[in-house]
């Protein structure tokens, strides 16, 4: 059969798929026997010729030599898969193997060696749990179980006070949290048994209280709170001097959103307006009525409207009753409503207080012919002292507001002790 160049090629791609190796060697050498590809007609054989005897040997030797290429290339992967199987199951033992030893270690860790620095394993746990952060539940911190909040009338006199005396100062200043609540309970039982003693330390340990107070660990911050109640208690007008410092994180702490902590500043300023004259108090708190941060004039504005009526008819008369009603007037228009809300009490309190010393005035001069004239009345008095639109403010609320609900207290100051609550 007589094929061009191309149409053998075509015949060898036509060729079937089962053609074995040595066809094709054989086509390849009838087709380049001469070194290049013969021009022109060409007779194709379709038996190949007899392989001759040189070439036949190493044909064959070949062949059985080397193995078909598909089955030393499935042999290999199946090799690499089983090399890496048991490799990682290998890692797989060793791995575990060494995750129960440390955890057999870790275990006897605390068997074996029951002491360490001193402190069994399990005294070395609860430490840690002590020393973690703040978590309150319920108003109660957890995890705080070495302090424990003490009420004044609970705390016991102290065994040894020279000893406590001497490390105080150092101990309120210490950076462990536990021994400055200890020492802040100290503080309060020398407060209550030994005033006298703990008075000489007051100048040094005002400013570590306040430190305290602005501690951010609750527990410490409660602590000092309690102790600042009970020196309020026991020292009266004598703290005023060193009050200043104290006034501040009063009010903040008022104002908190956590309750406990909010619970004690509410009992320690009611204490400051219950054991402090109003007339030592009122001037260090009339600033804090000023002051830029909202919450801080808000518990000013209270703390000052509940001490104002335990002021006496000449204490408000000292003081100033223009004075008073314009501070009034300028809380009214306050950005809180408990401003607000104190602003208007003490509005009442001030129209029943007015009222009644014009109506003593009135009865001591009556027998002198201006004794009517010199009889103003309260709204006469609101628009002398006040802008109109202040006045204006006051009188509504005095003639809108009942007054069964004011108490009558500042012709009378009323009992030390008493909590008049802030």
């Amino acid at each position: 059969m007589w094929v061009t160049r191309e149409g053998n090629v075509k015949s060898q791609l036509r060729r079937p798929l089962d053609a074995t190796p040595a066809d094709q060697v054989q086509t390849s050498e009838a087709t380049t026997a001469t070194g290049h590809r013969p021009r022109g007609r060409q007779q194709y054989n379709s038996t190949p010729p007899p392989p001759s005897r040189s070439s036949s040997p190493s044909l064959e030797t070949a062949d059985d030599a080397a193995p078909p290429p598909s089955t030393a290339a499935a042999a290999l992967p199946s090799q690499g898969v089983n090399m890496s199987a048991s490799a990682l199951k290998d890692l797989n033992i060793s791995q575990s193997a060494d995750l129960e030893k440390g955890k057999d270690n870790s275990m006897k860790s605390c068997i074996s060696k029951p002491v360490l620095n001193g402190s069994k394993c399990a005294n070395k746990e609860e430490n840690s749990l002590s020393t973690c952060p703040d978590a309150a539940t319920n108003g109660n911190e957890a995890g705080n179980a070495d302090v424990e909040y003490i009420d004044s009338e609970n705390l016991v006199d102290l065994p040894d006070v020279d000893a406590t005396l001497s490390t105080l100062v150092k101990r309120l200043d210490s950076k462990d949290w536990v021994m400055t609540c200890e020492a802040l309970n100290n503080v309060r039982q020398l407060a209550i048994y030994h005033k006298e003693r703990l008075q000489e330390l007051l100048e040094p340990l005002v400013p570590l209280i306040v430190k305290s107070v602005k501690n951010p660990r609750s527990a410490v911050c409660k602590t000092a709170l309690m102790t600042c109640s009970d020196i309020f208690k026991a020292y009266g007008d004598l703290i005023v001097d060193s009050i200043d410092p104290l006034l501040v994180q009063l009010f903040l702490k008022a104002s908190q959103d956590k309750r406990f902590v909010c619970e004690a500043a509410e009992a320690a300023l009611i204490s400051m307006t219950s054991w402090i004259s109003p007339s030592v108090l009122l001037p260090r708190m009339q600033p804090y009525l000023k002051n830029r941060n909202p919450r801080i004039r808000a518990k000013a504005s209270v703390c000052f409207s509940k001490s104002v009526p335990r002021l006496d008819v000449e204490g408000i008369k000292e003081y100033g009753m223009d004075k008073l009603i314009q501070i009034v007037a300028t809380q009214l228009s306050d950005q809180l409503p408990e401003s607000r809300e104190a602003a208007r009490n003490l509005a009442l309190e001030l129209q029943v207080f007015y009222e009644k010393s014009q109506a003593s005035t009135s009865g001591e001069n009556e027998g002198e012919p201006s004794a009517s004239a010199d009889a103003e009345s309260w709204e006469a008095f609101c628009q002398s002292k006040l802008s109109a639109l202040s006045a204006q403010a006051i009188l509504r609320v005095t003639s809108t507001t009942p007054k069964e609900g004011v108490t009558a207290g500042v012709t009378s100051a009323p009992k030390e002790g008493v909590a008049v609550g802030c």
